[in-house]
């Protein structure tokens, strides 16, 4: 794609902008531009566009609405000690949205495009990144189908847009363990289904649980397999992770039903690195329960690149509660948390390669 620059000619005022990233919420305020770019089988991708960020023109037969064939990714820009901005491993997101986009049967975006969107618009929108310990700017690429019509098939046409929000913590106020709800009666995903895809479907079918584990008074819900009801998969957008009392890490392997996190990826690797072995295999729910009781899990955290890592206190599911060592951020989940976001602002040495600088 090559794309054409179209500033907008109404950006928001620096006052009012300062204001806004002051204090920075998750998702609710957007910069002053977006990347755009159609596709259709006659011409494949084109017209792609940096322009003003403003409402789209959606028609009520579009595809989108009624067959959910969407997918989107999320990643985020991070101002530096020099007062510049990087990217964190875009091209895996890149990759990502790629599968999901063969999984959904929508046209993938090439990756090199994708990488080039996310730079064009931090770059226009720089001013935009927000400084301070967890605040970052927060892009959400997404493709969307456009065909009209209620013939259930794959649309032969399609947008590729790209969003960013400066965001301050995913979860408000100062870190804290959040409390989970283990759900007993809906799933995420299942074997064949589009648990490893970044789909709107997968999201829109985890709310109810969602909903439930508010009603009882928790931040999250954690799912589990859909076959055995035993298996632990992921939160609603985060994957997760015990620690056991001798140092390792035990996190469910990507199997097809869970997302291929990259902020899990990347938190594997560090651990390594740093000394601890790391388990990715199935993982029985009742390790986690009992082991919080005898205390051979003594913490217990969830990742993503919203959330980055966040420790989880308790476990609650009807009638019982398992809380892992004292319920506070553990010594390791804190180190790594450390290691990792040091590498994202550019306070670490980053010997993979992870971080792209953009301006």
């Amino acid at each position: 794609m090559k794309f054409a620059v179209q500033p907008t000619g109404t950006p928001v005022d620096a006052e009012a902008r300062a204001e806004i990233l002051a204090n920075p919420a998750f998702g609710k305020v957007f910069t002053d531009h977006m990347v755009t770019a159609e596709f259709s089988v006659a011409e494949g991708w084109h017209d792609a566009r940096l322009e003003a960020y403003g409402p789209v023109s959606v028609d009520p037969a579009s595809v989108v609405l009624h067959y959910g064939q969407t997918v989107f990714e999320g990643l985020k820009a991070y101002q530096q000690p020099d007062g510049g901005v990087a990217l964190f491993r875009p091209e895996r997101n890149a990759a990502r949205m790629a599968a999901s986009c063969r999984r959904l049967a929508l046209p993938e975006v090439p990756e090199e495009s994708f990488v080039e969107a996310c730079k064009l618009l931090v770059t226009t929108d720089k001013d935009w990144v927000p400084s301070g310990e967890g605040a970052s700017l927060y892009l959400r690429p997404f493709v969307w189908a456009t065909e009209i019509g209620l013939g259930v098939r794959p649309s032969d046409t399609a947008l590729f847009q790209l969003i960013a929000s400066p965001s301050g913590n995913y979860f408000s106020g100062p870190l804290r363990p959040v409390s989970l709800w283990l759900s007993q009666e809906y799933t995420r995903a299942a074997p064949g289904g589009t648990g490893a895809a970044k789909c709107g479907g997968n999201y829109a079918a985890s709310l109810v649980a969602q909903q439930e584990a508010i009603a009882n008074g928790c931040d999250q819900v954690v799912f589990l397999d859909a076959v055995e009801h035993r298996w632990l998969e992921e939160l609603g957008g985060m994957n997760i992770f015990l620690v056991m009392d001798d140092g390792r890490l035990v996190t469910p392997d990507v199997s097809g039903t869970i997302l291929e996190g990259i902020t899990r990826d990347s938190i594997v690797t560090i651990a390594r690195e740093l000394g601890h072995e790391v388990e990715e295999r199935k993982v029985d729910v009742d390790e986690w329960r009992k082991g919080a009781v005898d205390g051979s899990v003594v913490e217990v955290f969830a990742c993503g690149t919203a959330a980055v890592i966040t420790p989880i206190g308790a476990l609650r599911w009807p009638g019982g509660e398992a809380v892992a060592g004292s319920g506070e951020p553990g010594e390791i989940t804190m180190k790594l948390r450390k290691a990792l976001m040091d590498i994202q602002y550019g306070r670490a040495e980053d010997p993979h390669g992870w971080v792209t600088r953009v301006c």
